[in-house]
């Protein structure tokens, strides 16, 4: 697939990075030669310097013979025009990256449908429900949903004292009895294995698992944490990310406090939220913190432009008593020290503007992506169609790439948690967890 990428930002490059490694031919347009330079020589991909609004700029890339044009600058405007010209010169399908809401707006003369644009990502938008969903539990570094929801991935580390510690996955299985999850991925020491029966869980470990959502709620138990209700929750900046949340809140009958240091901004966000309080404050203020209950928050989100600031005020937050911490990073390369330094999740609008993308771009057969922090793993939902190798086989018998699991089966209402025993049917929703250099192999199985 010939896949055009507009800008070489955080989004781009990683964007570029993990399509290459999957063997599509992704020519990369880059406005500043000093970034162009740099991701020639990471990636693996054709680089050209120019403006992705350009036509002549678009037309050197082989725009007239590309299957996706994806537009991912941090300009809204660049965006909407270089897939407007794209579509206009034989792009297939084109994805902009998008903040903007009134470009959101119905009706709206520059609206995706409008301008005939196939996908338009709020990356703010997409942050905010990712970090309401983290919120929902005092384990949860990552989640995830599948199959309309009823079935749920969880990333949770594994704390000191947990029923699961020192135990293998087959040990850990005959506990238990009847399955309840199922172990897709462990990390440790920033490696990311795809486990088998035979390996053992450790204290430290992030685990990766998938769980039917009724029984996701005692995953964090096994792993050594509590249950957990969200009550109150502070917020730390003003930012597009905190509105949208402090909305989510609001609709879900949950406290919300904001803290910023821009009057204007208090202003604004006072009058655009009713039910919330908004203070204008420094939220790396360690006395205000404790004056205003952080001690006693269930959840504290830092949610300001600067990732540094992000990272200090949540340690500021979590060293004086807040049960759940989650800081906003903009910066890839900042996602995998985040658990190192003791923050409870991170979230990125730059990640899940990722996710977003690949989702449409494996639309069809696959029904959901998720890209995780810290590691290069995908979960990705499939549907088996009569056509697909993989239809009418048991997974026993498969030639499985070594770097993926089938974490789970969902056939109608029904919810299997696979064994060697189980076959997969046309109809069927298959959760696979791969790391990238299985992906292709996967999709190969499911190719219709």
């Amino acid at each position: 697939m010939n896949v055009l990428i507009v800008g070489a930002g955080e989004v781009g490059f990683h964007l570029a990075k993990r399509l290459s490694e999957e063997n599509q031919d992704v020519v990369l347009i880059e406005a500043d030669p000093e970034r162009a330079e740099f991701a020639s020589q990471q990636l693996d991909v054709l680089t050209i310097v120019g403006n992705g609004a350009s036509l002549p700029v678009l037309e050197q890339a082989g725009a007239k013979g590309a299957k996706l044009l994806l537009a991912v600058t941090s300009l809204d405007e660049v965006n909407l025009i270089s897939c407007l010209a794209g579509s206009r010169m034989g792009v297939e399908y084109t994805a902009a990256r998008i903040s903007n809401p009134e470009y959101y707006a119905q009706g709206s003369v520059l609206s995706g449908e409008a301008m005939g644009i196939d996908l338009l990502i709020n990356p703010e938008r997409e942050c905010a429900w990712e970090t309401f969903q983290l919120l929902q539990s005092a384990a949860a570094t990552d989640v995830a949903q599948f199959a309309d929801g009823r079935v749920q991935l969880l990333g949770i580390r594994v704390r000191e004292g947990a029923p699961v510690a020192d135990r293998t996955l087959e040990e850990i299985a005959a506990v238990l009895g009847e399955d309840h999850y199922v172990t897709v991925a462990i990390v440790r020491d920033g490696v990311t294995m795809i486990p088998r029966g035979t390996d053992e869980v450790r204290v430290g470990d992030q685990l990766y698992l998938l769980a039917p959502t009724e029984d996701a709620v005692e995953i964090p138990r096994l792993a050594g944490w509590e249950r957990f209700k969200l009550k109150r929750v502070m917020l730390a900046g003003g930012s597009a990310e905190a509105e949208y949340l402090a909305e989510l809140l609001e609709n879900h009958d949950v406290e919300c406090t904001i803290l910023d240091n821009d009057r204007q901004r208090c202003l604004e966000l006072a009058e655009k939220l009713p039910k919330s309080l908004v203070l204008h404050a420094d939220a790396t203020d360690l006395e205000l913190l404790e004056m205003e209950g952080v001690a006693g928050i269930d959840g504290f989100v830092a949610s300001t432009g600067h990732d540094e600031t992000n990272m200090l005020s949540s340690l500021l937050a979590k060293s004086v008593g807040a049960r759940k911490v989650v800081s906003l990073i903009h910066k890839f390369d900042y996602l995998p020290i985040v658990p190192k330094v003791g923050i409870d999740a991170s979230v990125s609008p730059r990640m899940a503007t990722v996710n977003a993308i690949l989702r449409y771009i494996r639309r069809g057969r696959v029904m959901t992506v998720a890209s995780l922090r810290g590691n290069e793993a995908e979960a990705i939902e499939f549907n088996v169609s009569v056509a697909c190798p993989i239809a009418e086989q048991k997974i026993a018998d498969l030639e499985f790439p070594r770097g993926a699991v089938i974490g789970a089966i969902v056939r109608g209402e029904q919810v299997i948690l696979p064994r060697g025993v189980d076959e997969v049917k046309p109809g069927d929703e298959v959760i696979v967890f791969a790391l990238p250099d299985a992906i292709s192999g996967v999709e190969k199985l499911f190719h219709r």
